[in-house]
């Protein structure tokens, strides 16, 4: 394989593709690596599914080596991010689930749009262009990237307190803590100003096709007690995707969770979710 897809990557594809089972492609967001999805990994694949996580290009192999290199995502944008999942897709043998967290539930929805996933599950996705509400808590949860012009360009790592409001707040402080020191990640701050700038800019890179008639079903999963990605903007996303024809478009709120719903303990109630709706719109884990 040539390209942007790394040797992890290839091997988990050639793994994937040799399984002759349906794939699931999971995507993470800001602040996490791919090994965040570890637990979905497992669980999918007693379920009957081959599934593997991509990485952004940057991503290092683990937490340590992540803060060792913080500065390796630096001037990633969600373009570059799409165009490589998109790339990692091509190399399967079958289309894909896509399944997203955060921004990778937004890149999830762009790679529904561009006619490449059987089916997606949007998981407290970012928003994209055409999404207008502003939360407070989502422009708090925000600030410590965009609050400083320069990080378009930087990655940043936050605080464990920054991390507990934006991700953690639904938890005790112990597990906010294990998440915070397990899967905590520096990210990069383009993404933020790209979803923050969408409705501005005709051209901006954090927009999807939500009316093409390749995308596929389509959930749209939201935390109840979310701060980075409240209700407001999750059921505006769930607006947008339901304005496609072609496909069946669904929401639903999982109680008492907040932004780390995909890796903290309530991780399990979100994928039976998932599964579920994949069950019902012809993804679930048969033969491709």
């Amino acid at each position: 394989m040539t390209g942007t897809i790394t040797p992890r990557e290839a091997a988990e594809v050639e793994r994937v593709n040799a399984s002759g089972r349906r794939p699931v492609l999971l995507v993470h967001g800001l602040w996490l690596l791919a090994g965040s999805w570890d637990a979905w990994i497992t669980l999918l694949e007693q379920r009957g599914y081959a599934a593997l996580a991509v990485d952004w290009p940057g991503d290092q192999a683990d937490h340590a080596a992540a803060h060792a290199n913080a500065d390796s995502l630096s001037g990633v944008g969600v373009g570059q991010v799409a165009d490589h999942a998109a790339e990692v897709v091509g190399a399967l043998a079958h289309k894909p689930v896509v399944i997203g967290h955060s921004f990778g539930g937004l890149l999830a929805q762009i790679i529904a749009g561009r006619g490449l996933s059987l089916a997606t599950v949007s998981i407290d996705p970012a928003p994209s262009r055409g999404v207008l509400p502003l939360p407070f808590s989502a422009l708090k949860a925000s600030f410590p990237v965009l609050g400083n012009p320069a990080n378009r360009k930087k990655t940043v790592t936050l605080t464990f307190e920054q991390f507990r409001y934006g991700f953690a707040n639904a938890v005790d402080e112990a597990e906010a803590r294990r998440l915070y020191d397990t899967f905590h990640t520096p990210a990069p701050g383009r993404p933020l100003f790209q979803a923050a700038t969408a409705n501005l800019d005709p051209r901006t890179e954090a927009q999807a096709d939500k009316r093409s008639p390749r995308r596929g079903p389509m959930l749209v999963v939201s935390g109840e007690k979310d701060n980075i990605v409240p209700w407001a903007l999750a059921n505006a996303a769930y607006k947008q995707q339901r304005k496609n024809q072609h496909a069946p478009t669904e929401i639903v709120e999982i109680p008492g969770v907040g932004h780390s719903l995909v890796i903290d303990r309530h991780w399990e109630a979100v994928a039976e979710a998932s599964l579920e709706f994949l069950a019902r719109h012809g993804g679930g884990p048969t033969e491709s």
